[in-house]
């Protein structure tokens, strides 16, 4: 499990969908909203950061236990968006224009080499970051926690 220093006011109680569950998320092609994930038990929400998502397999299992959760809460079953077969996070050799812009604006210059020399999880996180306008402000913290500031 990787929590990141940038989401700490939250993992403990995981009131927000923290990065890990998020990458999940998008690897498995479900739209998952805050309330839903809300309505969850604290254990669901465990089982989600705990399990993996990496293959064909997992992937499925993940993406079915979603679809259970929510509407096992009374929910409306999640939307399921289209998976990128090769999402900008996979590639270490191209920085994303939101993510370099987003550098920029703090006066920061990532090189190509920085971003390839982080894990898939932390250029999805600087990714999200970058584009998330609620969530801009985590942009510096995480940079800083990645050593990239």
């Amino acid at each position: 499990m990787t929590f990141f220093q940038f989401e700490a006011d939250f993992v403990d109680s995981l009131r927000c969908i923290p990065m890990q569950v998020r990458y999940k998320l998008d690897t498995c092609g479900v739209k998952l909203k805050l309330p839903d994930w809300n309505n969850f038990s604290q254990d669901e929400r465990q089982q989600l950061v705990n399990l993996a998502c990496e293959t064909e397999t997992e992937v499925q299992v993940y993406r079915k236990l979603l679809h259970q959760f929510v509407t096992g809460h009374g929910g409306d079953r999640p939307s399921d968006l289209p998976i990128d077969p090769a999402p900008e996070w996979h590639h270490g050799s191209i920085i994303p224009t939101s993510v370099q812009e987003q550098s920029n604006n703090f006066g920061l210059s990532l090189t190509p080499a920085q971003w390839a020399s982080l894990t898939r999880l932390q250029r999805f996180a600087l990714i999200k970051l970058s584009r998330s306008n609620h969530e801009n402000r985590n942009f510096l913290p995480a940079m800083k926690e990645f050593e990239l500031a």
